[in-house]
């Protein structure tokens, strides 16, 4: 296996020429009190591998994503008919609002004979009572993804971007390992789905299809991490953003620890710089602050990212691999600081 070159693209070029469904989405299975058993139980696909999105779910890409051990990964939101995503001016973040009956679609996976291989998917559902993350397996074949409560560990062999093949134990997570990053005051949100990191494509699409609405065109964009061209300490920033932010942030789960790390926070020593830990334990890995500048090698931020021990490694969940080309970019920042 090997990761899928373009998937994004070839993905929005499948929404863009979808067809009408027969069966439509399934709203009264999103919004209803049961755990559906299986994927198909919602019909957000016209296939039954998960790649052709139903009328109404719409394909979405970020210009900063989330890294899980170099996996391709496919975004998708549904919005009932008659319905709208929109924007709440007071949240600096652009964090999406959506209504009742909305659901986030997830699915993570590698190449596997020149097509995308899922392992998973994991959907959020916006119920009446708030929202429920649950993950669903797919099988071997491909024609099914079942739900799986308390997660799995899935074998699996690809070749990362530098050429490297890796092989992993691939760990799918439980319903309440959602809850660790998926957390904001203790309820359960969305995360990924914040304006100023949707892609221009994006926001268009979904604009053109009457889902979002309240879009300025003076909103802050979120740069990608990966595009070299832009300047160095707004890639560390958004990168630090799309991996660490959702729980390393004022009412995130991370909120006691004093380190914040939104892309909008603009007081060095709240997103690490010259910080000293509250409580890291040996998670300090004896060094003093989480950023030292021109330090990486003496950085907490470095020390935790480039472990893999479960008391030590951040993030604490979604990765079993250093994602070394995160770490070279912060440590190239906090060297020039």
């Amino acid at each position: 296996m090997r990761l899928l070159a373009g998937a994004g693209a070839i993905c929005l070029l499948a929404v863009a020429a979808h067809a009408d469904r027969p069966v439509p989405v399934a709203d009264d299975v999103i919004s209803g009190v049961v755990m559906p058993r299986n994927l198909s139980d919602y019909n957000f696909f016209q296939d039954a591998g998960g790649t052709k999105p139903n009328k109404g779910v719409t394909l979405y890409r970020l210009n900063s994503p989330l890294f899980t051990d170099y996996a391709d990964k496919f975004r998708y939101i549904y919005v009932p008919a008659g319905k709208t995503l929109s924007v709440n001016p007071d949240n600096p973040e652009g964090m999406l609002q959506f209504p009742v009956g909305s659901a986030i679609i997830k699915s993570f996976g590698y190449e596997m004979d020149g097509k995308p291989h899922l392992l998973e998917t994991r959907v959020l559902l916006h119920r009446a009572d708030g929202w429920l993350a649950l993950p669903y397996v797919w099988n071997e074949e491909q024609t099914e993804a079942t739900l799986k409560v308390a997660g799995k560990r899935i074998p699996i062999t690809f070749t990362d971007p530098s050429g490297k093949e890796r092989s992993i134990s691939y760990a799918v997570p439980n319903k309440n390992q959602c809850k660790e990053c998926h957390s904001l005051s203790e309820a359960v949100v969305p995360i990924g789905p914040k304006l100023r990191n949707l892609t221009h494509d994006s926001k268009d699409i979904l604009a053109s299809n009457g889902i979002l609405n309240g879009v300025t065109g003076t909103e802050m964009v979120m740069p990608d991490f990966r595009d070299d061209g832009m300047p160095l300490a707004d890639r560390a920033r958004a990168y630090l953003d799309a991996n660490c932010a959702h729980c390393h942030n004022g009412e995130g789960s991370a909120s006691n620890s004093g380190l914040f790390l939104t892309y909008e926070e603009k007081e060095p020593v709240r997103f690490g710089v010259g910080k000293r830990p509250v409580a890291a334990g040996r998670g300090s890995g004896g060094h003093e602050f989480s950023i030292k500048p021109g330090h990486p090698e003496e950085s907490i931020m470095i020390y935790r990212l480039k472990s893999l021990d479960p008391g030590v490694a951040m993030p604490e969940v979604g990765r079993s691999l250093v994602h070394d080309e995160g770490v070279a970019l912060l440590s190239e920042w906090i060297d020039s600081l």
